[in-house]
């Protein structure tokens, strides 16, 4: 199967390019810096990359069709870190390039649209989050993921292309974003520093990113997989469980500044998936339980910390997609 990967850099994105090609599959990354693409840097010669982002696909269009993806697997999204959630690009460079690729996969023979959607589509819900939950986003980066999930499968049924929208929650794991939660303290902790921390009641419904990719290889090979599913492990913990965990991982003599940071100013508390109907759909499920999925990030820090030497060192308590 030919296919081609937006995001292909990024922490998801590159665990997923490494398990399709461990499928035999061909892979076309859109890149718009090879400088950037360290996370895939040992997978460069089995790659074709195409140059380009969602703000300039009409440049990338012809490589695009030249290599005829039977499939795409949209993660690319300009803007996913907390700061920019409110930016304008959210709307006029996502949502537009979200469309224009689903036109040029049309062009190009595709049959498969899978896209990464997000949690932050529901807006600030408590408990549990299914499918049917009326859908409020409280950011720009929220509402630009909401309408390229629903424009994206209209457009999609005219167009003849099977669509998949898979609403993730949070995601960790090796390679993560050094501003997110989990990479943050392990970060301090291996510094040797107090990683300073909200009260840690809020509860967060992690998925390891090896799930995560499986997850959207199982998507794409499901005739039934078609539509909106929400993506999750269905077993949240609290943040200061989390945190407990890694502390005791790394150095449990270190102190947690629990506190020391004011929670965040959306009301959310808990943040759980029901993940039936996908599980229904496509027989998948999480397999890396959560303690183990830490012991393995920490594990990668520890040996990659090195890569993170200017990373922001307060933990905010959040992080989901």
């Amino acid at each position: 199967m030919r296919c081609l990967v937006t995001g292909g850099t990024g922490m998801i994105g590159s665990r997923l390019v490494r398990l399709l090609l461990a499928k035999q599959c061909r892979v076309a990354v859109l890149v718009r810096e090879p400088s950037l693409a360290w996370r895939i840097a040992d997978l460069l010669p089995r790659l074709e990359l195409i140059g380009g982002s969602l703000a300039s696909l009409p440049e990338a269009a012809g490589a695009i069709q030249g290599f005829r993806p039977q499939t795409v697997f949209h993660l690319g999204w300009y803007g996913a870190v907390n700061s920019r959630r409110n930016d304008v690009r959210q709307v006029t460079e996502n949502l537009g390039g979200t469309l224009e690729l689903l036109h040029i996969a049309r062009e190009s023979g595709g049959q498969r649209f899978v896209g990464l959607g997000s949690q932050a589509e529901y807006g600030a819900h408590n408990g549990l989050l299914t499918e049917e939950l009326p859908a409020r986003p409280t950011t720009l980066y929220g509402l630009a993921k909401l309408c390229a999930g629903l424009v994206g499968q209209q457009l999609s049924d005219t167009l003849g292309i099977e669509f998949t929208w898979l609403r993730l929650l949070v995601a960790y794991g090796p390679a993560d974003q050094a501003d997110y939660l989990i990479p943050t303290v392990i970060l301090s902790l291996l510094r040797g520093e107090k990683p300073r921390l909200t009260s840690g009641v809020q509860r967060w419904d992690y998925l390891y990113v090896e799930d995560v990719a499986e997850a959207i290889w199982q998507a794409a090979q499901e005739p039934r997989a078609v539509g909106v599913f929400n993506l999750a492990s269905g077993q949240p913990a609290t943040v200061r469980a989390i945190v407990e965990r890694l502390s005791d991982l790394i150095d449990p003599r270190l102190p947690l500044g629990w506190g020391e940071l004011p929670s965040p100013s959306l009301p959310i508390r808990s943040l759980e998936a029901d993940i039936s109907k996908f599980r229904r759909a496509t027989g998948w499920g999480p397999r890396i339980p959560l303690d183990e999925g830490l012991r393995r990030t920490v594990e990668w820090f520890r040996e990659n910390q090195g890569r993170y030497a200017d990373a922001d060192r307060e933990v905010k308590g959040v992080g989901a997609s």
